[in-house]
């Protein structure tokens, strides 16, 4: 049976790299943690909808892209005096 009173739990690796974790912040710089504080002075689901509107958008552009590039290839297809599916 395992006693769990005689056992504690270390945290190795919040000691080990403390150092390194402030470190890095003064290396990123300004800019880092203004992006930080202006998604965090938000509500997150602000940032959420941008995001993904963002997303929406751009594949609402290529599809409309490629419908147009395909279009154009249906009337050369249908244009040209070899076609074999002349309607």
């Amino acid at each position: 049976m395992l006693n769990l009173s005689s056992t504690s739990m270390v945290d190795t690796l919040s000691s080990a790299y403390a150092d390194r974790w402030e470190g890095s912040e003064s290396i990123a710089g300004a800019d880092a943690n203004a992006l930080m504080n202006l998604l965090a002075s938000y509500d997150l689901i602000f940032v959420v909808l941008a995001v993904s509107l963002i997303i929406w958008f751009v594949l609402a552009f290529y599809l409309i892209r490629v419908d147009q590039k395909i279009s154009k290839l249906e009337q050369k297809i249908l244009s040209s005096p070899e076609n074999v599916y002349k309607e």
